[in-house]
């Protein structure tokens, strides 16, 4: 039996919408597929990198096996932000990805969307943002989902309030998801959930996307810690046709 109940799963529609690890374990197990949407920063970073050509291993944050788990995955390891050096320079910052060389694969560690990545076992994971929302739309309807017959799950990663194991929704991801929900709905995928329809109605009540991700809470807290550039890489809008897709651990170009 199922740790949630039947009415939490959203499983008479072809796109669900939920928040979180707790959402991705809701919904995923009706599912054929999850996106996942961590816009500031896991899954724009993951974005990134794969369009350098770098397979992208997710791994949870701060359990102190990464650099063993890399080591095993002959993968460099991401460190966070402010531990960049010369000797590693990869971190969760995507203009940083931008600007280190592509190694062949990276372990990108995160709290958030790398934590619920690895949780989901069995089926495929995308990892979905701002940059390529309509090319995993379009990929998605490609594989013949999205349908009662075949849903998908997408998954705003969200946040956690500072010191303390409690999700912040984090107004970046739902608008992330949006997108990917109402490009969907623009392909006539569906039935869509209510969270998911309403995750589109907002979307679409949204004039100056790139205003809002810059001015969130998520963007002023970069931009005060002095990586602005990751926002900046953020809101580049559609500016990528790889679909990141998780098999066998690793995240590769699926287009």
């Amino acid at each position: 039996m199922s740790e949630f109940p039947e009415w939490s799963t959203q499983s008479s529609a072809g796109v669900g919408f939920d928040w979180g690890l707790a959402g991705a374990r809701a919904l995923g197990p009706k599912c054929v597929a999850v996106v996942v949407v961590d816009v500031l920063s896991f899954s724009t970073a993951v974005s990134v990198a794969v369009d350098g050509g770098t397979h992208v291993l997710p791994y949870p944050w701060c359990d102190g096996g990464a650099a063993e788990f890399a080591a095993e995955h002959d993968a460099e390891l991401a460190v966070g932000r402010s531990a960049v050096s010369e000797r590693q320079p990869w971190s969760l910052s995507p203009a940083a990805l931008r600007r280190a060389p592509a190694p062949a694969r990276l372990v990108l560690p995160s709290p958030n969307g790398s934590a619920i990545s690895a949780a989901v076992t069995s089926i495929p994971v995308i990892a979905a943002c701002l940059r390529n929302a309509s090319a995993v739309a379009d990929w998605i309807v490609g594989q013949g989902w999205g349908t009662v017959q075949q849903p998908i799950a997408v998954i705003a990663a969200g946040e956690h309030w500072p010191g303390r194991d409690v999700l912040r929704p984090a107004v970046e991801d739902w608008i992330g998801a949006a997108a990917v929900i109402a490009a969907l709905a623009a392909r006539g995928v569906g039935a869509l959930s209510p969270e998911a329809l309403a995750a589109m109605a907002g979307y679409g009540a949204v004039g100056d996307i790139r205003a809002l991700v810059c001015d969130c809470a998520s963007g002023r807290e970069l931009a005060t810690l002095g990586f602005g550039d990751d926002v900046a890489v953020a809101i580049e809008l559609d500016s990528s046709r790889a679909v990141p897709v998780l098999v066998d651990g690793r995240f590769a170009d699926a287009s």
